[in-house]
């Protein structure tokens, strides 16, 4: 029996010093899984960057090595790791194994740092905390500092010894604890993405990323961009931008609320417009916002009621149109925002958004009246930019028209039988044994109908040649009456996900009226073109259905063989070479098996229609793909590649020409 545990007044515990970080690290970085790893690695380039920003160092190198561990080098002042008669405690202690120390949080003194990254007194010490082992090299003050720790603990105390030369900064080397993080197998692209991003944001400083990638051999990376973020802009923006660049910048004390205290912000924007790209960056004292916050709330506000005032007092909407939204705007737009603050309100630690009241309100007005005065300056760009929102604005509601259109003709509740020219259904209502044969033409629609079991067996005929899915585009595909019909038979809806057509009707397999969709086509050339067109109709359109094993194809028989007392049914040579052996010395008629439309019905339902005595292939997904493939070869726009296919395999075929 197992023993019950008692939660009474000892139960209650509290983590203490590396275990704060080693047995939670999530709380610190956001996850222990290689995202917590990256931001363990940002939070010490972070603090070399403060540095170089406050003017002490213009170059930053990180080295990231074989075997995982890192290395952030700056030539800065320098961490101070002395002893500190204030605190009464040496520095190193402070710095590397306290939380909540450092040298940011008294932003009046004007002895540290005026904007900066780390600000909360967690990042080296957490990261200390989450390492296997970390080596410090300090240069400061004519000495020479090094420290070491294993696990968060450190070993043998602070060295110091005197230093001659004149250079000053910090060396950190560390590597990740796979006893904290479950991957520490950082990649390249993580290092040449932030290091980027730090380069754009931090105007003339240099970034060299060093990569191990043999024993001792490295290839170097370096970063700079002189004008910051304005040369990033113009970089995305390339040559066929709408307009040019703007830069736009502003500085002002703010407050989050009118009983808190005021402190300096700084905001930089960078903005163009385009009709190729759009990119909407931001960031805040040098961290990268993935998901924006205060900024990105900033920029829909102003650019919306300022382009919106412009269509307004120029007339520029029809009568009784809607106004514009972000996405009108966003869809053209170029804009990398830089922020700076005193005082900053991020989400968490991993600083990927920030909710600050008074920045969000200083960047509206400022983006407001840049815009407002950009306009009126450059009426040809105001011109421009408002022509290109409108264009988006109407594209977006004609999409948005065709596809709730199209979700309502392909997946909306209906009469099937009476919508559906020729369309026989069957009369049971449970879907797991409801089937749906595909058919080609008249004759073949009345043989199926006659020799089907009208209870769980429906008939839909294809009239005509179907589109070539492949090749088409979707506008072209959903004026097919043909397959506009088939997709309401399915009832399933499709799968369709673009750029210009976003997510066009909802699928969902729960609507799929049928267990089987069996494409049932002549043994010929035309019944395997059919064939090839409705597999790959529906490898664009539902792929789910053949993922999931619904889709089938009635394999029918090549030959007919009559005795006198049975009926046999070759589908290939070799079982036709069977039965003819089988039925030697006996007299027997061999035929070419009938189309389907001149098959008797009784001859189709034992070869076609019946589960006990047909035949079907489940069609699964590479075998779809592989029909698209041959499509394209053989009928597609690829005449290199049918002419290479046809000289290698084109001898293979040569028993079933029919040349007389």
């Amino acid at each position: 029996m197992a023993k019950k545990q008692t939660y009474g007044n000892e139960s209650i515990q509290s983590l203490k010093g590396a275990d704060r970080v080693r047995l939670r690290p999530a709380v610190i970085f956001g996850s222990d899984g290689i995202d917590g790893c990256q931001h363990s690695i940002f939070e010490i380039l972070s603090n070399s960057i403060d540095e170089a920003r406050q003017g002490f160092g213009r170059e930053i190198s990180i080295t990231r090595f074989l075997d995982h561990s890192v290395q952030v080098e700056d030539h800065g002042r320098g961490i101070p790791v002395d002893y500190n008669p204030k605190e009464e405690r040496y520095n190193w202690e402070l710095v590397f194994c306290e939380l909540y120390a450092g040298g940011k949080y008294n932003n009046d003194s004007g002895e540290s740092y005026e904007y900066s990254l780390g600000l909360n007194g967690l990042g080296l010490c957490s990261t200390q905390y989450a390492s296997e082992y970390m080596d410090v090299d300090i240069r400061r003050d004519g000495f020479r500092y090094t420290l070491h720790f294993e696990h968060g603990e450190n070993v043998g105390g602070l060295r110091k010894e005197p230093y001659a030369k004149k250079d000053t900064g910090s060396l950190i080397k560390w590597k990740p604890d796979l006893q904290v993080f479950t991957d520490i197998q950082v990649e390249t692209d993580y290092y040449l993405d932030i290091l980027k991003r730090q380069a754009v944001v931090n105007a003339g400083i240099t970034f060299h990323f060093r990569n191990e990638t043999a024993p001792g051999k490295f290839e170097t990376t370096d970063f700079c961009y002189e004008n910051g973020i304005l040369d990033h802009a113009k970089e995305l923006a390339g040559e066929d931008f709408l307009t040019p660049v703007q830069l736009w910048q502003s500085e002002k004390k703010v407050r989050d609320r009118a009983d808190m205290p005021l402190y300096n912000t700084k905001i930089n924007v960078a903005a163009a417009f385009s009709n190729r790209t759009h990119v909407a960056e931001y960031y805040h004292n040098s961290s990268w916002l993935e998901h924006g916050g205060a900024p990105d709330k900033a920029v829909r506000n102003a650019f919306v009621y300022q382009i919106d005032a412009y269509l307004k007092q120029n007339n520029k909407y029809t009568k009784s149109e809607s106004k514009i939204t972000y996405q009108d705007v966003e869809d053209c737009l170029i804009i990398v925002i830089s922020s700076f603050s005193t005082q900053t309100s991020y989400e968490n630690q991993t600083k990927k958004a920030i909710t600050n009241k008074g920045i969000q309100d200083a960047m509206v007005e400022m983006l407001r009246h840049n815009l407002e005065v950009y306009f009126i300056e450059n009426p040809m760009d105001a011109e421009k930019i408002a022509n290109q929102v409108l264009v988006n604005k109407r594209s977006r509601e004609d999409a948005e028209k065709t596809r709730l259109n199209l979700k309502t003709k392909l997946t909306g509740k209906m009469d099937i039988t009476g919508r559906v020219a020729k369309f026989v259904d069957c009369r049971s209502k449970d879907v797991n044994e409801r089937e749906l044969f595909i058919v080609e033409g008249d004759s073949a629609l009345g043989a199926v109908k006659q020799a089907r079991d009208s209870n769980f067996q429906a008939v839909m005929p294809i009239r005509g040649k179907i589109l070539n899915c492949l090749k088409a585009d979707y506008d072209k595909i959903f004026k097919s009456e043909i397959i506009t019909d088939l997709i309401k038979v399915l009832g399933c809806g499709v799968q369709v996900k673009s750029r210009a057509n976003k997510n066009l009707a909802t699928f969902d397999m729960e609507n799929l009226r049928w267990s089987k969709v069996i494409l049932c086509t002549d043994a010929d050339v035309d019944g395997f073109q059919i064939r090839v067109l409705l597999l790959t109709m529906l490898y664009r359109l539902t792929p789910a259905l053949i993922e999931q094993g619904k889709v089938y194809i009635v394999e029918s028989p090549l030959y007919e063989i009559n005795s006198r007392d049975e009926t046999y049914f070759a589908y290939d040579e070799a079982e036709k070479a069977e039965f003819l052996k089988k039925l030697e010395g006996q007299k027997y008629t061999i035929q070419r098996s009938k189309g389907l439309g001149e098959n008797e019905p009784d001859m189709m339902n034992l070869t076609t229609m019946n589960p006990k005595t047909r035949r079907l292939i489940k069609v699964l997904p590479g075998d779809a793909s592989y029909a698209s493939y041959m499509f394209d070869i053989m009928q597609g726009d690829n005449l290199a590649g049918r002419k290479e296919y046809i000289a290698e395999h084109g001898a293979e075929y040569t028993d079933e020409l029919d040349v007389s």
